[in-house]
């Protein structure tokens, strides 16, 4: 082996149905997962061992299937309660509600799901779910009324398009870069 080139990757391990639970286990351990997100992570070592060991991936997909089947059933895996708590750390950090849909959406959550995890953040929250998401992008970003006195009209334009590129509203966005304290806002 020569300077140049990187040490050679191990192969990948031969699937079974065991090895499947046990990387389940393990990954939703360290993660928290929707059963979309956890099917793709198992059917990756199913696609990478028939390729590296010629095993069959039908049977590798079914026991997926099955995996996560039992898992659904069992509770371990729950796509409603995993989409309400997305929903609200993304809420937190100041996600608008239509990039929290397409955040849900790309986890493989569905629409009614993602329906219900809005509708119960917008009981749990006060006021409303974009204006509340556009305070805190603006604090976390200092934006806006969190901006130095002296910068803030110098920096108007530019912190009404950070809040448009993460989806807000114009009026929403405008509403918070233009108050004079944050707690005008409300």
């Amino acid at each position: 082996m020569t300077r140049d080139q990187p040490p050679a990757r191990k192969p990948p391990r031969r699937v079974t149905a065991q090895y499947l639970e046990n990387a389940a286990l393990h990954y939703l351990q360290r993660f928290a997962s929707s059963s979309a997100s956890l099917r793709r992570v198992l059917m990756r070592k199913v696609d990478r061992s028939a390729q590296a060991h010629g095993t069959d991936p039908a049977e590798g997909a079914r026991w997926v299937e099955e995996l996560i089947a039992r898992y659904l059933r069992s509770g371990l895996l729950n796509d409603v309660a995993y989409a309400e708590m997305r929903a609200a750390s993304l809420h937190r950090r100041g996600a608008s509600t239509r990039a929290i849909r397409e955040k849900l959406s790309a986890k493989g959550i569905g629409r009614d799901e993602a329906d219900r995890a809005l509708e119960s953040l917008d009981e749990e929250v006060e006021g409303d779910l974009n204006l509340t998401a556009a305070l805190a992008l603006a604090r976390r970003r200092r934006l806006g009324p969190y901006r130095l006195p002296e910068k803030r009209a110098e920096f108007r334009d530019k912190d009404l398009a950070a809040l448009g590129r993460a989806g807000f509203a114009y009026d929403v966005a405008r509403r918070v870069v233009d108050a004079d304290d944050p707690d005008s806002v409300e």
